[in-house]
This record gives C-alpha cells, sequence and structure tokens, in this order.
C-alpha cells in the first residue's frame, strides 16, 4: 500500500497558554520568535519559528477553552500537531485514511507557515488532534 503523500516538516504546533501577553513575550525576546498574526477573536497568536509557526492560544480563549482546564494534571497544553504534506489530494487523502477507519472533517483553509491553505484533521489512537495540511492557495 502506498500513501498518496509524504510528510515534509512540521508546519506549526499550537500550545495552550495561560498568560497570552507574557507567552508572547518569552518566545519573541528569549527565541526570536516575531508575530505574524494575531487573531484575537480566536484568541490566537501565529509567531515565525523558522520555516514553521508556533501558535500560542489562551486557556480562556475561544479556542484554548476546547481543551478544558490549563496544562497540568487535568488539562493538555499542546492543541494539535501539524504536519506539512505533498501533494494534497483529497480524494486520494480520504481513500487512504478511510483504509484505517478514519473519516476527517470536510476540509478547512487555514493558516501555517506557508500562508493559508488546506487542511484535513484527524486524531491518533489517543484523542491527539493532528493536522495534515496542504500548500498555501
Amino acid at each position: 500500500m502506498t500513501r498518496p503523500f509524504d510528510v515534509l516538516r512540521i508546519d506549526h504546533l499550537v500550545l495552550r497558554v495561560r498568560d497570552l501577553a507574557r507567552s508572547i513575550r518569552f518566545y519573541g525576546d528569549v527565541l526570536g520568535c516575531d508575530v505574524e498574526r494575531q487573531r484575537e477573536h480566536l484568541g490566537l497568536v501565529h509567531l515565525r519559528a523558522g520555516a514553521s509557526m508556533i501558535d500560542l492560544v489562551s486557556v480562556d480563549g475561544t479556542l484554548g477553552a476546547r481543551g478544558g482546564a490549563a496544562a497540568g494534571e487535568a488539562g493538555r497544553n499542546v492543541d494539535h500537531l501539524c504536519l506539512r504534506i505533498e501533494p494534497f489530494d483529497e480524494a486520494a487523502l480520504r481513500a487512504h485514511l478511510a483504509e484505517f477507519g478514519i473519516a476527517p472533517a470536510p476540509v478547512a483553509f487555514n493558516f501555517g507557515a506557508e500562508g493559508d491553505g488546506p487542511s484535513l484533521y484527524i486524531e491518533d489512537p489517543d484523542g491527539n488532534t493532528i493536522e495534515l495540511k496542504g500548500p498555501a492557495a
């Protein structure tokens, strides 16, 4: 069986944080990651990390609240892992995933390291979300 895509790299990692401003300062001042885009209505900030992105979501924001309590015994800190794949052929991807009993949601267009592009979301056996991201449109 052949996969209809290759993983190129991690596109972005999304971290749930307690204090968005403090985290922006840390990733900017300590690690040199610049703010690429802010989406205040979601409580989301995209930071440039070389060819990839680190996204920060406030635990009390629209996206962050979906993860439950702040990181600790009762809550997770990582929202999802995004893998940049090539090519992004939706029909071939769906057929491949169906062989494993996986039925992803409809394609969404989301911002990533290369800009806005198509994404399919799946879950691993432990319920961790993985985004399969195609090229920027």
